[in-house]
This record gives structure tokens, C-alpha cells and sequence, in this order.
């Protein structure tokens, strides 16, 4: 297969070397990428803009910030592609279902659960739609591990929800566990709040720490995630507010951006400012 990944950041670049060693011709558009999108699509047949990258690929993947999920989708439909379209960014069921309504029947709908795949047992692309299956099968034996969510009437955007679902948990726990300490930071009570943790819940202050290692160079993506997931919540007649307030945590955090990992110290004083300066 010919497939253009659009577009090769830290996740895309994974699931385009995935492709590559199940064999498949693999491409991406150059057009307004930084340097290091270029460092990491070295390997891929590279095309000045959309329109030639439309006409050379028989598939696109789209992976790319879940705020412009949609834009690309409009994007892509203006160039007349007329191949299959599997987006797999973490957006809400109801983007995804606007997004398949664009593309019609070549749309597949997907979600990855993991980090960037470059070990095998880590990452999970789950697929859904009429031709999940097929997409699945284009990474057989590649260290993406690729899953076709078994066809049912009306689950077309399923790997989205599950996304959303297990999202929801994963990086809203993060944000609820930083919130915790900030609000602590912010009352005077984080050395207490600590004692505290040391003779209850002896983990939370490591756990803390490694969280705000974790979350920092890339907490400014969260934050349309954590939008997405709050207007799934709300379509499913459930309460958004909780992952209102982590996009808004996680905005906070975007002077962290592809930044060396930050201490929790850092990460608090940002979000106590932040608030200050608010108010």
C-alpha cells in the first residue's frame, strides 16, 4: 500500500515506521512541518503539499493535535481523495462521526492507547468501522499493535469512545493529581499536605513528581484532548466540568512545550501564577 501519515510527530512517526517494516510505501506532506518533523520522516517519500501527497497515497492516517482533527479532515475532502481515511486522533464520537460523514463510506475510525510505538507490548491502535479490519491488517507482525473492534450496526466511531473512555481516566487522573498539589502549593499546606501523603498514601508524593515529568513536555496537547473528552461526557448526558478544568490545567502547562521534563516545583508555581494572574 501507498500510505501518507499525516503527520509524522512524535506518534505518527511510530505508526509510519510501523508501516514501513510491514512493508508498505509510506509518505508525508512537508508543507509548514518544523525541522524536527523532517529529522523524523527522513525514511518517508516526502511531498511539498496536500495535493501531491492526495494523489500519490492510496490510504491517509491521520495523527495529529485532536483540536485540528476536523480542519485536516476538511482539508484532505478538498483535495478530492478518494482512498480510505483512518483518523486516530483522540477526538470525541461526535467529531469522529462529523469527520466519517465528510469522508463517507471510506472512513475508519480510530484510537491509539500508549506511548509512541517503538517496543512491542505498548501500543495499541483500536479500529472500528467497515473497514477496520482491513486497516488492521496492513501492520500484521508490526510492533503497532493494530485491533479491528468486531462490526456492529451504529458503533461505527467506537474507537473513539474507547479513547475517550480510557483518556478520560489515564491523563484526568494526571490532571486531578497536579491540581491536588497546587491547590496545596497555592493554601500554604503542600509540606504538610506531604507529611500527610508519607504516613497514608506513601506513593502520591513520588507519584506527584513522576507526573509532572511525564505531563510536561506535552501537557499543551492535553488540553484539546481533555475538551474532546468533556464533550463525550456531555453527549452521553453525563457531567463535562471535570475535564473542563484539566484542559484548562493542561493550558496552563503549553510554556512546557518539547521542553526537557520539569520538576512538580516548576509545574506549580506555573499553575499558582497562572491563577494569580487570572484574578
Amino acid at each position: 500500500m501507498r500510505v501518507g501519515v499525516l503527520h509524522p510527530g512524535a506518534m505518527g512517526a511510530s505508526v509510519a515506521a510501523s508501516l514501513l517494516a510491514s512493508g508498505h510505501d509510506v509518505g508525508w506532506c512537508s508543507a509548514g512541518r518544523s525541522d524536527d518533523s523532517r529529522s523524523r520522516a527522513a525514511e518517508l517519500h516526502e511531498f511539498p503539499q496536500l495535493d501531491d501527497l492526495v494523489v500519490w497515497a492510496e490510504a491517509l492516517i491521520s495523527v495529529c493535535p485532536p483540536a485540528s482533527a476536523l480542519q485536516q479532515a476538511h482539508a484532505v475532502r478538498a483535495c478530492a481523495f478518494d482512498g480510505l481515511y483512518v483518523d486516530a486522533n483522540a477526538i470525541a464520537p461526535a467529531t469522529a462521526t462529523a469527520i466519517a460523514r465528510l469522508m463517507g463510506a471510506a472512513y475508519v475510525d480510530g484510537g491509539i492507547i500508549g506511548p509512541p510505538a517503538w517496543q512491542s507490548g505498548t501500543t495499541r491502535m483500536y479500529l472500528s468501522g467497515e473497514h477496520a479490519a482491513t486497516v488492521a491488517a496492513w501492520f500484521e507482525g508490526a510492533v503497532l499493535e493494530v485491533i479491528a473492534i468486531p462490526q456492529e450496526q451504529g458503533d461505527e466511531v467506537a474507537a473513539s469512545a474507547l479513547k475517550m473512555a480510557y483518556a478520560a481516566y489515564s491523563k484526568g487522573h494526571s490532571a486531578l493529581l497536579l491540581a491536588a498539589n497546587a491547590l496545596a502549593h497555592s493554601s500554604g499546606v503542600l509540606e504538610v499536605l506531604r507529611s500527610e501523603w508519607a504516613l497514608s498514601l506513601p506513593d502520591m508524593s513520588r507519584r506527584s513528581e513522576l507526573t509532572a515529568q511525564a505531563i510536561s513536555p506535552k501537557a499543551w496537547r492535553f488540553s484539546g484532548e481533555m475538551e474532546q473528552i468533556s464533550a463525550a461526557f456531555t453527549d452521553a448526558g453525563l457531567s463535562g466540568e471535570f475535564h473542563n478544568g484539566a484542559a484548562d490545567l493542561y493550558a496552563r502547562l503549553s510554556k512546557f512545550k518539547d521542553q526537557p521534563p520539569a520538576s512538580l516545583d516548576s509545574l506549580l508555581d506555573v499553575l499558582v501564577q497562572s491563577e494569580k494572574t487570572r484574578h
